[in-house]
């Protein structure tokens, strides 16, 4: 009896993992034996790098409220305890996009923020 070895879904199989190699460099795009191994790392990666992106986002909008909370007098931890004691909801994206993009709206909330923490503190200095 003849050796069956299923062409039609092997090909498919290999034809898949070249297909996700394309525009690689050289053999890695064309050759199974090497995009394989490519599109193995370049998943891993990708999966890696979704979780950093995260990281490094959040590294930057803080970044940006650091200059603009610094511009005005403050630093960042200050400000955002004044923005936790203002009872203000606005998370570092849109705290970040606002100082760089709308001006009034960030020194709107940075005055909330300012008094909120100014008022916090009065109160602790008069408990102790």
């Amino acid at each position: 009896m003849a050796r069956a070895t299923n062409a039609p879904a092997s090909r498919e199989r290999r034809k898949k993992i070249v297909d996700k190699a394309r525009g690689f460099r050289g053999r890695r795009s064309k050759l199974f034996r090497y995009a394989k191994d490519a599109v193995m790392k370049a998943m891993y990666w990708s999966y890696r790098d979704r979780k950093t992106r995260k990281r490094n986002f959040r590294m930057l909008w803080q970044q940006r409220i650091n200059a603009a909370a610094r511009a005005n007098g403050i630093t960042y931890s200050r400000f955002m305890e004044g923005i936790k004691a203002a009872g203000i909801t606005l998370d570092r994206k849109i705290l970040a996009d606002l100082a760089v993009t709308d001006d009034a709206a960030f020194q709107a909330i940075f005055a909330q923020a300012k008094a909120a923490l100014e008022a916090k503190h009065a109160a602790a200095k008069t408990v102790i």
